[in-house]
């Protein structure tokens, strides 16, 4: 018994040891005390070394987009380093191409400010904004998919163009013990400043989206940032041909909301990809659109619904769709939101319809 009180009390003093060197390593080898952060030749800030360039730029208030929240899985936080950083890191070797490496692009989730650094970033994120916002409203469009209404602050505005992204934070709560961002499409139109939509699927132990399905409630303050993205409305005379799954289809209602309230007179064409017709949200809104937009249909597009249903309408994917009714790609333009595969299948389909693939606009989640 002795025996194991003692091997008990000489792990305990072994594990404060060990953790009291951590502590010590972390405020003497891991201080790096103050570093100056340059952006793009003109802007000087006095920061913190130690924490990743990412997380310093948003002390700043600067905000990079990063879809995953930091983890180097997404490769969307890419900066440019004109001096300082050290040499690049084998995680983010994978998301980097010839001209990347050339160019000395980074990821600001990886790279730890340990040193003074010059970078370089598109000036249009110095207008991304952060808000505490109140949720207003969440609806259930599906049992696994809501759609919020974020409310600004009194005289606070977000001005963004159709199909941007916003970051929406997730906070710590019980079953998660980290603060994460994670990007989301903006569902509602530019025209209404003052509040916006977001649509949100269920990830299982997705630690965001568990948040907002069931810890967020109506009333409650959230904050975001943004707008981001490089994915929105292109204005011209094209035929537009819309395509998106599941929660793809939030920058889509963000466009089409827009032509709507803008009168836009263009021929647009929506291929609504769902499973079954419980996954098929929003129909009688879409079919009001065809009576109020110049020239729109709406082409649902079930891939699993059974067979003795009564669904009369398409069966099968949104790309064996675009196969069967779009003719050909003159004088068209794709815009299309969704899965990886999904948006694969659906570019390789637009393009031997001979839609050039520098006119297809496509987001991947």
């Amino acid at each position: 018994m002795s025996t194991i009180i003692m091997t008990t009390i000489s792990l305990s003093i072994i594990s404060a040891a060990f953790a009291f060197l951590l502590t010590l390593a972390d405020r003497t080898i891991g201080d790096y005390g103050e570093v100056k952060l340059v952006i793009n030749h003109e802007k000087e800030y006095i920061v913190k070394g130690g924490d990743s360039l990412l997380s310093t730029l948003r002390n700043e208030k600067v905000f990079i987009p990063s879809a995953c929240g930091g983890k180097g899985s997404c490769g969307y936080c890419k900066v440019q380093v004109l001096e300082g950083g050290g040499p690049i890191l084998a995680t983010e070797l994978p998301f980097m191409s010839q001209e990347d490496l050339e160019k000395n692009i980074r990821l600001s989730c990886q790279l730890k400010v340990k040193e003074d650094i010059k970078i370089q970033i598109p000036e249009e994120l110095f207008n991304v904004r952060e808000y505490d916002g109140l949720v207003e409203s969440i609806i259930d469009l599906t049992d696994v998919i809501k759609m919020l209404r974020i409310r600004l602050p009194k005289g606070e505005e977000i001005n963004f163009k159709p199909g941007q992204y916003v970051q929406l934070k997730a906070p710590i709560y019980e079953g998660s013990t980290e603060e994460v961002y994670r990007a989301y499409s903006i569902a509602s139109s530019p025209l209404s400043k003052d509040y916006i939509d977001l649509v949100i699927g269920y990830v299982p132990q997705g630690i965001a989206t568990t948040y907002v399905h069931f810890h967020l409630r109506e009333g409650d303050t959230v904050n975001i940032n943004g707008p981001y993205g490089d994915f929105y409305y292109q204005d011209n005379e094209r035929e537009m041909i819309m395509v998106a799954v599941g929660t793809g289809v939030a920058p889509i209602l963000s466009i089409l909301r827009y032509m709507k309230e803008m009168n836009i007179k263009r021929k647009a064409r929506f291929y609504f990809g769902a499973r079954t017709t419980k996954d098929l949200f929003m129909p009688d809104f879409f079919r009001e659109l065809e009576d109020s937009l110049y020239d729109f249909k709406f082409i649902p597009c079930l891939s699993r619904e059974p067979a003795d249903s009564g669904w009369d309408g398409f069966r099968g994917r949104v790309n064996n769709a675009i196969d069967q009714f779009l003719e050909d790609g003159e004088n068209k333009e794709a815009y299309l939101c969704g899965s990886e595969a999904m948006i694969n299948s659906v570019v390789e389909a637009l393009k031997k319809k001979g839609i050039s693939e520098d006119l297809i606009y496509y987001d991947k989640f």
